[in-house]
């Protein structure tokens, strides 16, 4: 496997993505320099306390409590009580790919060295990711800010030998787990609780996965497009480049570019404008498409942030209290990119209501119903598929209403405005998983109505090479309904398939 070096470097999101799919390989980076400017912070930090200084979080209570001060022969059991009482998450837990990438976002951060950690503290939360040792995170009880306290309290624990892990499926406690690779538990260090609990980890692992999804997403949301035009007869002319030359956001024209490169005119008759859902696809799936770079700063940034409080500047020595574990970036990104998404699967919804309906779809059987003679009287095709994709398209719709804005006064009006980042982020995947079953809906309405097309005589677009090719594997893969069949086993095949990114869809362009 390839590796992901965690040191002086910025990551990126296929960083994360890759860790969370164990296609790649942690590693600690071993430039000196680094390894120095870390070790620095925490040796800064035992020299304010050798000086008696007043540090939040170290020598004083937590939150609303950063008032009460902490004996000093108290400071050491301090970070132990932090993680405990946090630990009152409930609903699902994480998913491995999900956990894997909250270990790599949260390390992403501290590797910057700026939160006063030591190098073992790095080295425990490395052999976590790097040996598969996932702790198990219930996914609800953090408002993001400050930070994902509640969720991260369970990388604390496990660090610390604490709570139980998910380990080749089989769930165990963490200290038998952690001597199975060879680890002892951690005696966290002042500040190191915090440290890893204080922070946006959890909502920034999130994003990097939902942003790796979307732009999947809208590939294959623009390559059913392309097959939805040819299955309706419709016109290759309206993604002409000179149309798009005159309304030139860059996104809209890659894909309205992408579609031209899948489809041809074939010189016959047709209607003289397609519905809105065929012609304005590139209006679409282009506002995300325009998106996507934005979005990729704004995550990649906080990936790459250190976002705990307070902060020890290395270089300086100065204490630096302030609010970087505030998800607001995250937040607004995920609020966004979950509206942007949900268009999507409404572009297709529509787009399957033309394609199934005998009074729009241009010469095609009702519910694209491939049996014939007396037979097609007690057959209903993709009937009942349909319904099923209004469905998911409504719980994604409804779904988009902006998580940030639902800001709540909590922990004795300490943390008085919170960014609710991380329930925006679960929305946003939630959003995603929704549609993309809208999309492996759709992947079986272009590959029968494609059929159907060419029973009928052929399209009035001819599908270029990239798009026969692709055809030519959705073929091979999803079998031609002649008889009513229960569609659920093909459905999680293909979302199986989209999880996984299977097709190679567009070179880059």
């Amino acid at each position: 496997m390839t590796a992901v070096v965690f040191g002086p470097a910025r990551l990126r999101i296929e960083d994360i993505v890759a860790l969370s799919r164990r296609q790649a390989q942690p590693v600690l980076s071993d430039d000196a320099a680094w390894r120095k400017r870390i070790e620095t912070g925490a040796t800064q930090l035992d020299a304010m306390l050798a000086e008696h200084g007043q540090i939040y979080g170290v020598t004083t209570g937590y939150g609303d409590s950063c008032t009460v001060g902490i004996p000093l022969d108290l400071v050491a059991e301090l970070p132990r009580h932090l993680y405990t009482y946090h630990g009152c998450g409930l609903g699902e837990h994480f998913s491995p790919p999900q956990t894997r990438a909250i270990l790599a976002a949260r390390l992403a951060s501290l590797k910057s060295g700026y939160s006063g950690v030591s190098l073992q503290l790095l080295q425990q939360l490395h052999g976590l990711l790097a040996h598969d040792v996932l702790p198990l995170i219930p996914a609800e009880g953090s408002v993001g800010a400050s930070g994902d306290l509640t969720p991260l309290s369970y990388v604390a624990a496990a660090l610390c030998g604490e709570r139980d892990v998910l380990v080749a499926g089989e769930t165990q406690a963490a200290a038998q787990a952690l001597a199975a690779i060879g680890l002892t538990p951690l005696q966290l260090r002042p500040k190191e609780g915090l440290a890893i609990m204080n922070g946006t980890a959890v909502m920034t692992a999130l994003a990097c996965l939902a942003w790796d999804k979307a732009n999947y997403v809208s590939q294959l949301a623009t390559r059913i497009t392309s097959l939805a035009v040819a299955t309706a007869a419709g016109n290759a002319y309206h993604f002409d480049a000179a149309l798009f030359a005159a309304k030139p956001h860059a996104g809209q024209q890659q894909v309205a570019a992408r579609i031209a490169s899948d489809i041809e005119d074939v010189g016959q008759e047709q209607r003289l404008q397609d519905r809105y859902s065929l012609r304005c696809a590139p209006h679409v799936i282009g506002v995300l498409q325009d998106t996507l770079p934005f979005l990729r700063d704004t995550i990649e940034n906080e990936l790459n942030s250190a976002n705990d409080n307070p902060l020890i500047d290395p270089d300086t020595g100065r204490l630096l209290h302030g609010g970087h574990f505030y998800g607001g970036h995250i937040a607004f990104a995920m609020d966004s990119l979950k509206n942007l998404v949900a268009n999507i699967a409404d572009l297709l919804d529509r787009q399957m209501a033309l394609l199934v309906d005998a009074r729009y779809n241009n010469g095609l059987p009702a519910n694209l119903s491939g049996a014939s003679g007396p037979r097609a009287a007690i057959n209903h095709g993709l009937k009942a598929l349909q319904i099923s994709v209004s469905a998911w398209t409504a719980e994604a719709l409804k779904l988009t209403m902006p998580a940030s804005v639902f800001s709540r006064s909590t922990e004795c009006h300490n943390q008085d405005k919170v960014s609710m980042g991380t329930i925006a982020a679960r929305d946003c995947l939630r959003v995603l998983q929704l549609t993309e079953q809208v999309l492996a809906a759709m992947l079986i309405t272009v590959r029968q109505g494609l059929a159907l097309r060419q029973r009928a005589g052929g399209a009035t677009v001819a599908l270029r090479p990239a798009a026969q090719a692709f055809n030519a594997q959705l073929t091979a893969e999803v079998a031609f309904i002649d008889e009513d069949v229960a569609l659920e086993p093909l459905l999680r095949q293909l979302l199986a398939r989209i999880d996984t990114q299977a097709w190679s869809l567009y070179a880059a362009d």
